[in-house]
């Protein structure tokens, strides 16, 4: 099981919105250095929805190639197509990777018996150990923990990131799906108490600026120790909230290039922080020790 401060890797890119091999690399140093327990990669904060298939793999297979088993590599592999879901998947369990995070498909709002039936379509056609993610406030649909405990019983289907940030959701889904099944917080801003409270950890947009905080305020919280972790969650607050003051990734995307660790690339129809936004970028920074 993975456990810990699992990162929502961004996805550096050139001014041309190029894919940015370098800065790539120097990411993942980056992470290892700073103790992060699992990198993420090609999520919603990687700008999966703007890689075409080959860009995907590709930076999944980089990732896979540069961590060489120094840390764990997870790949986003989820679309609103079971097909392409399916092929993605494939390249994530060619490449190396340890296991798959898949979205629940956004925009077509399928029912909960068509969740089940699309996970478990990938499940039995990869054999790959694999994550479920909820995030309903981007997809337009919300997997319930009955949905959740039917996919439980596939066998390589391990845990869910769950991103509502209703912390009831971690106690509905233990009930039903026992210890075993893991369960991570997809919210920075609730993953500490989730984490206090039983969750297993933070699949984390403010991991990409503050790794090592993120890192120790996740061991404190796993470990039961609630003072040390709401203490060092207290300095992450900041971040938590502004790197959501604008669609995430655009404000961790611009903190990365005030941190000199990416170029000022993003896609379209994703655009560059506005100007009013960065100063509270900037404060939150330097509330977590960080520029």
């Amino acid at each position: 099981m993975f456990r810990g401060s699992m990162v929502a890797l961004i996805t550096p890119m050139k001014e041309d919105g190029s894919i940015d091999d370098d800065a790539l690399a120097g990411l993942v140093e980056f992470h290892i250095e700073q103790g992060t327990d699992g990198i993420v990669t090609v999520g919603t904060t990687g700008e999966s929805a703007t890689l075409d298939e080959a860009e995907h793999c590709a930076v999944i297979r980089k990732v896979v190639e540069l961590a060489a088993g120094r840390i764990p590599v997870i790949a986003g592999t989820g679309a609103n197509s079971t097909t392409e879901a399916i092929a993605l998947t494939r390249c994530a369990l060619e490449a190396g990777a340890a296991a798959c995070l898949l979205v629940t498909p956004y925009y077509n709002k399928p029912t909960q018996k068509g969740l089940f039936l699309h996970h478990k379509a990938v499940a039995e056609a990869v054999a790959i150990p694999q994550i479920l993610y909820n995030v309903p406030g981007r997809t337009a649909c919300d997997m319930l923990p009955e949905t959740v405990a039917q996919l439980a019983g596939v066998a390589n289907i391990i845990g869910i990131k769950e991103a509502t940030g209703d912390l009831q959701r971690l106690h509905q889904i233990r009930r039903q799906c026992g210890t075993e099944f893991a369960v991570y917080s997809g919210d920075d801003a609730t993953g500490c108490e989730m984490m206090l409270q039983g969750g297993d950890g933070v699949i984390s947009v403010t991991a990409n600026v503050a790794p090592r905080l993120m890192h120790d305020m996740c061991q404190a919280a796993l470990s039961g120790n609630r003072q040390l972790a709401q203490s060092l969650d207290q300095q992450l607050a900041g971040l938590h909230a502004a790197l959501f003051v604008e669609s995430n990734p655009i404000p961790v995307k611009w903190a990365m290039t005030e941190m000199g660790l990416a170029a000022k690339g993003i896609r379209l129809p994703l655009t560059w922080l506005s100007d009013t936004a960065q100063p509270k970028v900037k404060a939150a920074m330097q509330q977590a020790g960080i520029g």
